[in-house]
Order: structure tokens, then C-alpha cells, then sequence
């Protein structure tokens, strides 16, 4: 199987397939002087995104400039499974783990903000090859078994159509002989092309009259008087509020790098299925997928019945957003084989295209927010996965902070409190390894990979197996 997953890599562009679509849009020009602003966002992501054209629909007199380091989407939100949620904090389980007596609140919020980040789709008419048609938890052995059950247990109690599968239903789903269970929450819950997405939104912000620069990195920032003075390569701004949306790549504020490490998450593309693998693989209702080993994979279609396999992680050292590794097949061959393995009905199909992304990890796995110059410029970012629906959320959090609005959700403690503390390098690179070595065999192996991970575990990060 080695060989057939280096064969299937042969010919594969290891670059987003989202990114690789005719209506990728031209740049826009970088900023080459002055200017002011009222608000100023930094990354054109889903963050600065939704955080662009929620501030002018809430205030059209506002002016409002976003300034991207490279182009639209190029970054982690031109990346991703793009698997929607209504969490706002990584997964029901994750959000009971951090704030089980917010857990009322925050559900009710992440319903309210699917359905208004579905009415804004279709709102502007964005074309996103959007499908509603929920997400599945597969099983994956005994253990996985347990945790669909305690998963189904919360999406009851908060009101979710949630049903629980037995093996033979789930073989319904998709055809695995490695899923023994299921969970499916059916409503609220899809698939979305993620970079049409994120265009689409521009092209709103754009509407209303937000300013872009592309290629325009934040140089530098420091507070004069009542503004905010961001210095770019050929240009500065003057902004009297400023929403760092930047997650992951956020450079010169060493305050963020202590409490968010960019942990590479890698996916491959197959190429288009044909109608009878289609049959074969049986996916018919074409839910997007996770499932519950310690290496979670997750999985789904897209609008031309390609297959999209996701979930081995990467770290580089001194959180490196580029490395040239992940543009070479190496890192892609267990992830190959992992694909054949959990759908052996596709073992020997072709990969049109390879990728890695890095997500803002955090001891929450979730949003939060830091501040800087006295809270006029706000940092909001720390997704590690469900962050297509959850952005749209805490750009609208973030800018109630900037204005110094009274909303309720500035009083929860996910507002109101940080991650703890990673340490620096090169401990952070030592303990990433180990720590992944032991999520890629702790399933097969065991042993002290399952101590190890018990230990980061209780350090914070939930990876206990």
C-alpha cells in the first residue's frame, strides 16, 4: 500500500484545490501612502472577512480597510475540510470541556449564527457550492463507540437533530469496514467551498464600501495619541480602532506567539469519482465526516465528487507557515494510506492535490481575544478547526470590543480570559514531536504514548486517547 500511495502522489500539485478555481479574484493594489481609517483590519481571511462587512452593516458611515500580507483566502481559510458547525468553541465536547456552565448560552449562539451566517449567503447570492447536509461522527473501535455515545448525550440535552447509528446503519452512510457507529446531527451542519466563500465575502465587503490592499504586511504598530500607527513596506496608517485577524500568522507580537503555536494541518484531494465509485463508496447523503481516532480524520465531498481526506498533523520549528517540506509528497504517504485504509473501495485512486494549512493551536482549541495600546487594537483568532462558521462569531465579538459595545457575550469566559501559556522554543518543537509521534501510533501502539498524551492532556490540550 506504500508504493500504491507514492504512485497515487506521482502527478499531484501540492497547493489548495480551492485556491485552484477560475474565479480566484486579480489582487488588489498595496497600499503606497497614507491614509486613515476608523477601523483597520489586518488579514482578509474569514476573520477580517466577516469582521469587514459586519462593521459596515453596522455602520455604513464607517470607513473600513482591510490589509493582507498576500491575497484573499491564501491563508488558512483557503485551507480547510470546511466542514460547518454551529460550535463556537471546537466541537460540543471541547466546549463542555472549557465552559459546561455556559454551555446554554453558547449553544443558543451557535445556532443563531449558523442561521445568519446562512442568510447572509444568500443575502449577497454567494455562490459557495453550499450543501446542508449535516455531519456524521464515525466511530472508529471500542473507545470510538464511548465517545459518540457521551457526544450524543450533549447534542440531546441542547436541542441538536441528532441520531445515533449502529454499525450496520452507518455502513449505509459511507462504505467502511473501519466504522463501527455513528452520530449525525442532520440540521444546521454541511459543507461549503471555502474559498468561494471567502471571495464571495469580499466582494460584499467591497459593496459596501470596505478599502482592500493586498500584499500590504503590518510592519509594525504603536499607539499615538488616540489612533493606532501601523507601518506597512510602502505605506502607514492611522486608524482609530484595530482588529488583528490574523490567527496563525501573526507576526511581531510576541504576546500571541506565547499562547498559539501553528500546527500544520495536512489534506488530500482525489480526483473526481466516477458514477460507480460513487456507488460503491455509497455516500449518498454526503454528510462531511469526523471520526474519533486519537489522529482524528475527517472527510467529505465536493461539488465534482472528489473525496477530501484531512487530519495529519505537522509542526516546524519556531511556528514556520511555510515549509517546503509539505510541498513535497513525503508528508502525504501515510495520509494516502490512512485514505485506502478507511475506504479501500477508492485504494489506487489518483490525489489531484495535496496541502497543509497552519491552525492557530491553543490550549482552548477556540477563539479568544488580546489586547494592545489600551485595547484599541484587539487580536481575535486561535481557531484549531470549525472556524468557517465560528469566524463569522468572533468578528462580531471582536468588533463589539473595539467599540466598547454591551453585548452579553463580552460578559462569557471565553471573552474574558486567554489560553495558557506554551512554552517557547525548543521545547515547543520537542514537545510537538513527541507529542504528534504519539498521536500518529498511540491507536496501534499504545504504551507510553498513551502516558505522554494523558500528560499534555492535563496540561490543557485534550488529547487524551
Amino acid at each position: 500500500m506504500q508504493e500504491q500511495a507514492k504512485q497515487a502522489l506521482e502527478a499531484t500539485q501540492f497547493s489548495p484545490f480551492w485556491l485552484d478555481h477560475p474565479d480566484c479574484p486579480a489582487a488588489e493594489p498595496p497600499l503606497m501612502t497614507h491614509i486613515s481609517t476608523d477601523l483597520l483590519i489586518v488579514g482578509s481571511g474569514f476573520t477580517g472577512l466577516w469582521a469587514a462587512l459586519q462593521a459596515k452593516e453596522q455602520n455604513p458611515e464607517r470607513d473600513v480597510v482591510v490589509i493582507e500580507a498576500n491575497t484573499a483566502a491564501i491563508g488558512a481559510s483557503g485551507r480547510p475540510g470546511a466542514i460547518l458547525s454551529t460550535s463556537l468553541m471546537h466541537g460540543m465536547a471541547n466546549s463542555n470541556r472549557l465552559f459546561a456552565d455556559e454551555m446554554p448560552a453558547l449553544e443558543r449562539l451557535g445556532k443563531e449564527n449558523i442561521d445568519q451566517f446562512r442568510a447572509t449567503i444568500e443575502k449577497y447570492n454567494i455562490d459557495c457550492d453550499l450543501e446542508w447536509t449535516g455531519e456524521l461522527t464515525v466511530a472508529v473501535g471500542k473507545h470510538g463507540l464511548q465517545d459518540i455515545n457521551s457526544e450524543h448525550a450533549l447534542y440531546v440535552k441542547f436541542g441538536h437533530d441528532a441520531h445515533l447509528l449502529n454499525k450496520a446503519e452507518v455502513q449505509q452512510e459511507i462504505n467502511s469496514p473501519l466504522f463501527a457507529g455513528g452520530l449525525w446531527s442532520k440540521k444546521r451542519s454541511g459543507t461549503v467551498h471555502p474559498a468561494k466563500l471567502a471571495w464571495g465575502l469580499k466582494r460584499a465587503a467591497k459593496s459596501l464600501g470596505v478599502i482592500f490592499y493586498d500584499h500590504t504586511p503590518m510592519l509594525s504598530s504603536k499607539s499615538k495619541g488616540k489612533q493606532v500607527l501601523m507601518k506597512t513596506p510602502k505605506g502607514d496608517i492611522s486608524a482609530s480602532k484595530v482588529i488583528l485577524a490574523t490567527n496563525a500568522f501573526t507576526q511581531h507580537k510576541k504576546k500571541i506567539s506565547q499562547r498559539v503555536a501553528a500546527i500544520r494541518d495536512r489534506i488530500v484531494m482525489t480526483e473526481p469519482l466516477t458514477p460507480e465509485q460513487m456507488s460503491a463508496l455509497g455516500w449518498k447523503n454526503r454528510q462531511g465526516i469526523y471520526d474519533t481516532r486519537t489522529q482524528l480524520n475527517y472527510m467529505r465531498l465536493t461539488k465534482d465528487n472528489r473525496v477530501l481526506f484531512g487530519g495529519r498533523l505537522g509542526y516546524f520549528y519556531d511556528n514556520n507557515t511555510d515549509p517546503a517540506h509539505d510541498k513535497t509528497a513525503s508528508p502525504y504517504i501515510a495520509l494516502v494510506n490512512t485514505l485506502y485504509k478507511t475506504l479501500p473501495t477508492l485504494s489506487g485512486i489518483k490525489i489531484s492535490h495535496a496541502w497543509s494549512g497552519p491552525i492557530a493551536l491553543t490550549t482552548r482549541m477556540a477563539v479568544h481575544y488580546q489586547y494592545f495600546h489600551g485595547k484599541k487594537m484587539v487580536y481575535a483568532g486561535g481557531y484549531s478547526g470549525f472556524g468557517v462558521t465560528a469566524s463569522r462569531f468572533a468578528a462580531r465579538v471582536a468588533l463589539a470590543i473595539v467599540d466598547d459595545k454591551a453585548i452579553m457575550e463580552r460578559q462569557l469566559k471565553f471573552a474574558k480570559t486567554v489560553p495558557a501559556w506554551i512554552p517557547p522554543e525548543p521545547f515547543r518543537w520537542l514537545g510537538a514531536k513527541i507529542t504528534l509521534y504519539a498521536l500518529d501510533t498511540c491507536d496501534e501502539k499504545g504504551g507510553w504514548r498513551i502516558l505522554w498524551l494523558n500528560l499534555v492532556d492535563k496540561m490543557g490540550f485534550p488529547l487524551k486517547p
